[in-house]
């Protein structure tokens, strides 16, 4: 596809940023040259990151306490659904998503054939994943997240998405941190929401999401399932 592709302007793009001061600019700068549709929703950082954000023509909400990334995007929901936003993409603030691949995510939200879109990296063959990773953390995941609300997709916890404005209405994330990514799906069944994937390419620069932050996932779902 074209890099001269426009983002439509019911789009929006959410950004949840916390210490993304080396990576924070590059994302910007690429995304702009498809949209000014972007907010940023910045974490407390304790970096540079909201000084190098403000340097750009994006919207930037800042939360005063670290609060994690599903609040993060839920407050980003709530801010592109008062400017009218009909789709929301999540864009990772660390530069492993790719801008090319918007269209293709947007596209079944587009044409009204579903209410979210998951991105995948196991779906196409181009996302180089570590392999401790893939077969350590993400296969296993993909069977919990099953077991847990129903669902079964193939990749789990890629946090590139897009939902439409009836998905955003229904869905509201209690789970402040990681563990957002397991009870969206849960959400989506409870709501009823029809739900695709499409492969996407995301490049690691770093590893991100380790088997300690996978356990406090479990640890977070469990103790929302007792409390419940």
């Amino acid at each position: 596809m074209s890099n001269l592709f426009m983002i439509p302007n019911n789009v929006w793009i959410i950004i949840p940023a916390y210490n993304e001061a080396n990576n924070i600019s590059r994302v910007l700068e690429s995304l702009l040259k498809q949209t000014k549709n972007i907010v940023v929703i910045d974490d407390c950082s304790q970096d540079q990151t909201i000084a190098l954000v403000k340097k750009y023509p994006v919207y930037l909400v800042k939360h005063q306490i670290n609060r994690g990334q599903g609040a993060a995007l839920q407050t980003g929901h709530d801010f592109a659904l008062k400017k009218g936003a009909e789709i929301v993409v999540h864009f990772d603030a660390d530069g492993q998503m790719q801008v090319k691949d918007i269209p293709k995510i947007i596209e079944p939200i587009i044409k009204e054939q579903v209410d979210v879109v998951f991105g995948s990296r196991f779906l196409g063959a181009k996302s180089k994943i570590p392999w401790t990773k893939k077969y350590l953390i993400l296969k296993p995941a993909i069977i919990f997240n099953w077991l847990m609300t129903g669902i079964k997709l193939s990749d789990v916890h890629n946090g590139f998405r897009a939902l439409s404005a009836k998905a955003l209405k229904k869905i509201r994330f209690q789970q402040d941190r990681m563990a957002h990514a397991t009870e969206i799906l849960e959400l989506i069944r409870q709501a009823d929401l029809k739900y695709t994937e499409v492969p996407v390419e995301i490049i690691y620069n770093q590893y991100g999401q380790g088997m300690v932050g996978g356990l406090k996932i479990i640890r977070d779902l469990i103790l929302a399932k007792i409390l419940k």
